[in-house]
Parts: structure tokens; C-alpha cells; sequence
């Protein structure tokens, strides 16, 4: 059997934690003068109490390091166990959200989804939407440090590639994963302090360029504003842009670029992908306005680039109806969503990588189909990519289109339309954000959903946060047994 006190101890701890970061919104709360600093104080009383008390009992059980089994029980615990207390000041708070629903905003916030229940957000306390903020901000962090420490080891999705000789720096292997998660913060710290610095230069209040920065490098997508980003027009909307596709790139890459070292960024075969991905499928969709209107405005360049990069990378900030673009650009935006930005990044979906991989193993076989006696090895970036690697990649794809598919069909059964639950399943299980369909509010709110719909939703976005591999894994009985 599995020990449970290391995973139970680092979980409270852990919890420990999210309650102290109430502090911040608390804080905010009595400068604003609403009177929803308890709501706060309580939720972060209890919070840190019950971390506390299952972290002290628990102690005995810790030793260093964990073994595969364990990680992938933390792992999934601290994205199902946080959002819980991550609900309550939504519960208690202005609010007062039932469990689904707070849990549902909870959940959209730690795994970076961006789906929202509220409305009104323009007239919310500002503790609570920072709140909202926080919570992205520290599943964007998270979910860096997994997939550059756990991941790897746990040999999801082909992330054993990136172990250890993966990580190197012109040959200096990176240290070890104290020093990666450091650096992984230093990087994450200072891509949002300079992004909120530029947002305050170009005009949105102190508080709005916080939690929109909190919200743009954890690729989260929640906003200040119903209207979401389409409320800072202009050189907000670029400069964003600039930030959602440095947050989308591989975090190892940019803290090298933080340490003066710039060819290893240059050099990186997945990014060098990913600028051209994003700039394909925005001329792609610039292209087609232009053959329908026959003119183009920097208006409608700008949107068409914003929401692009937007969904790309996964942050799920509006600007407009994407839906009245015409079938093929929402297609698109279809299509991209579903690939997402760069492995090792506060990005989502399956990742660059894998396609580069899965494109490479097909046409490495139909070149074997032609060539029988063909010797072939297939690298990537110079490196060899072993036989476990492909097949890891090739089990991740498959599992996110079976587990789409259950999802659209579960949705619809609960009643939703099928623009409604196909969109819902993508925006789920790809941790992208935005719905579209009857239901869903003028400002993009699900509340309308049915509550079954959002318990399928809610799962859905744990298990593609955590790549599928991480969730299903638990329920083997081979797993339990060790």
C-alpha cells in the first residue's frame, strides 16, 4: 500500500499556504471599505487550521523525496484539494455561490480554464477579484513546477524527454529541483511585476494592471471587467499579446534568457514552432476577412490577433463576438485551442511538442511504409527520441480525443445544445476558457449551465490540467497496489 502522511503533509502545507495568501485580498478588502474583509478572515482562519492540523498529523510520515506512485497522488491532490478552500470566500463572500458554482470558479482559476459563474463583475469587491487573480496566478505557477519536476519522472505525455539532460544550458545541466523551482519563480515574478508596471503606463489603475498581470503570465484569462479585455483597447491589447506568448514559452528557455543566455531560446525547436503557428493561423484568419470585406482595419487586425493568441495560448481574454468572424476562423480557433502553446509553460492543451512529435512518427512510418529495409531514427532537436517517448505521446492523444469525446456526449445529455457542449468539452478538457452557445451570458458566464453540466465540467478541467495520464492512473487497481 501507498504511504499517504508524505503526500497528506506536503498537502497541508500546502493549504497552509493558500490561506496565508488570503491576506492579500483581505487587505484589499479594508482599504476598499466594503466590509468583506471577514468573509476573508474567516475563510483563511479555517483554511490554514484544517492544513495546519493535517499537516502536524502527517509529520511522522515524512522522508526525502517521493516515489512515482506518491507524486501522482500529490499531484492530483493539489489540484482537487485546493480549489475546495479556494471556494469559500466565493461562498461566504458577496457572492454567496452555491458549492458547485464556487467550486466551478475555484477549479476554472487553479487549472488556468478562465470559465466563469459571475456577472456583474465590474461591481464586485476588489478583494474577491483579486481573489479570482490569485488563484490563477498560483495554478500558473504550479503546474510550471510540475511539468518540469514531476511530469518528467511520472513519464506523462512523453515528458521524459525533457528529464535532466533535457534541461541543459550549452551543457551545463540544470540544478537540481529547489534551484529549478527558484529560478521557475524568479522568471514568474518578474514577467508579471513588468507586465503589471507597462499595463499602469498605458493606463489601467493600479489594481486593474495587477490583476490583469496576475491573470496574462498565468495564461488564467479571468478579468476585472465583463466586457473581459475588450475594455482596454489599443496598446493594452499588444502589449498583452506580447506577455501571452512569453508566458506560452518554455519557462527553462526564459530563465536561461534571464541568466544572459539567449541561443538556447533561439535554438528551441518548439518555440521556433510555436511563433509560427500563431503567426499562420493569424494571417489565416486575416486573410479571410479581407477576402469577405476586401479591407481591413487596425481595429479588426487587432482583434483577430488578440483572440488568436489569446485561445493559443490558452488565456481565454475577449475582445468581441469571435463567433461573427465567419465558420472558418472559428474553425481555426477551434483547431488552436486544442494544440496550445509550449511544453514546460502556464500554458494548456496537449503542447506543441507533442504534435511535433506525432507529425514526425507519421511521417517517419510512411516513409517506412515505402522503404521496408529503411533504417530510421527519429530525433528532435538533434536529440534521439526513443521508442517510449512516441508511444507516451502517441497514448496522451488518444486519451484526449476519447476523453473529448465523452465529454461532448456527456454534456449534451445533460441538456445542453451541441454548439453548447462541444464548446464546453474543448474549453474544458483543454483548459481554454470561453463558451459559446445560448446558454452562455453576454459577458460569458455559465451560470445558465445545468448544475450536472458543471460537475462534468469541473472535472474535466482537473483532468486536462493534469494531462489525463496523471487522473486516470488513480483508478487502477495496480496503481493502489504499489
Amino acid at each position: 500500500m501507498i504511504d499517504i502522511r508524505p503526500i497528506g503533509y506536503l498537502l497541508g502545507l500546502m493549504v497552509m499556504a493558500l490561506g496565508l495568501m488570503m491576506i492579500f485580498p483581505l487587505a484589499v478588502d479594508i482599504a476598499e471599505g466594503r466590509g468583506q474583509w471577514p468573509v476573508f478572515m474567516q475563510s483563511a482562519i479555517l483554511t490554514v487550521l484544517v492544513g495546519g492540523l493535517v499537516a502536524l498529523s502527517c509529520r511522522s510520515g515524512v522522508r526525502r523525496g517521493l516515489s512515482v506512485s506518491q507524486a501522482f497522488l500529490l499531484t492530483t491532490g493539489v489540484w482537487a484539494i485546493l480549489p475546495l478552500f479556494g471556494s469559500l470566500p466565493f461562498m461566504l463572500g458577496e457572492t454567496g455561490l452555491r458549492l458547485v458554482d464556487a467550486l466551478f470558479e475555484a477549479m476554472s482559476g487553479m487549472t488556468t480554464t478562465g470559465s466563469t459563474m459571475l456577472v456583474g463583475l465590474d461591481d464586485l469587491p476588489k478583494g474577491l477579484l483579486l481573489w479570482r487573480a490569485l488563484l490563477q496566478w498560483l495554478g500558473g505557477l504550479g503546474i510550471v513546477i510540475v511539468a518540469l519536476v514531476f511530469l518528467p519522472v511520472m513519464r506523462v505525455g512523453g515528458m521524459q524527454f525533457f528529464a535532466s539532460e533535457g534541461f541543459d544550458t550549452l551543457g551545463k545541466v540544470l540544478p537540481r529541483v529547489a534551484d529549478i523551482s527558484k529560478g521557475v519563480l524568479n522568471v514568474y515574478l518578474a514577467l508579471t511585476l513588468a507586465c503589471a508596471l507597462i499595463y499602469f503606463a498605458l493606463g489601467l489603475n493600479p489594481f486593474e494592471a495587477t490583476a490583469h498581470a496576475l491573470t496574462t503570465i498565468s495564461t488564467g484569462g479571468f478579468s476585472t471587467r465583463d466586457a473581459s479585455f475588450a475594455a482596454f483597447p489599443g496598446a493594452p491589447q499588444y502589449v498583452c499579446v506580447v506577455f501571452m506568448i512569453l508566458a506560452g514559452m518554455p519557462f527553462v528557455r526564459l530563465m536561461q534568457g534571464l541568466r544572459g543566455e539567449v541561443m538556447p531560446l533561439y535554438r528551441d525547436k518548439q518555440a521556433r514552432a510555436y511563433f509560427r503557428w500563431i503567426l499562420y493561423a493569424v494571417m489565416l484568419i486575416v486573410l479571410y476577412e479581407f477576402w469577405l470585406t476586401g479591407s481591413l482595419s487596425e481595429a479588426a487586425v487587432r482583434a483577430r490577433l488578440f483572440n488568436t493568441v489569446s485561445i493559443f495560448s490558452g488565456t481565454g481574454y475577449g475582445d468581441g463576438d469571435v463567433t461573427t468572424w465567419g465558420h472558418m476562423p472559428f474553425v481555426v480557433l477551434i483547431v488552436v485551442g486544442a494544440i496550445g502553446s509550449c511544453t514546460g509553460s502556464t500554458g494548456c492543451s496537449i503542447k506543441v511538442f507533442r504534435y511535433q512529435i506525432l507529425f514526425a512518427a507519421i511521417r517517419d512510418y510512411a516513409q517506412l511504409i515505402v522503404s521496408p529495409n529503411r533504417i530510421s531514427v527519429l530525433r528532435y532537436s538533434g536529440r534521439r527520441v526513443e521508442r517510449e517517448v512516441i508511444q507516451s505521446v502517441t497514448l496522451l492523444f488518444t486519451l484526449y480525443i476519447l476523453t473529448f469525446g465523452f465529454f461532448c456526449i456527456a454534456l449534451e445529455l445533460t441538456g445542453l445544445t451541441m454548439i453548447e457542449s462541444v464548446t464546453g468539452a474543448w474549453t474544458a478538457i483543454f483548459n481554454i476558457g470561453p463558451v459559446f452557445g445560448e446558454r452562455v451570458g453576454p459577458t460569458g458566464a455559465l451560470s445558465a449551465f445545468p448544475e450536472s453540466a458543471k460537475w462534468l465540467m469541473i472535472v474535466a478541467m482537473l483532468m486536462g490540467r493534469l494531462e489525463i495520464v496523471a487522473v486516470l492512473v488513480l483508478f487502477t487497481p495496480a496503481f493502489w497496489r504499489g
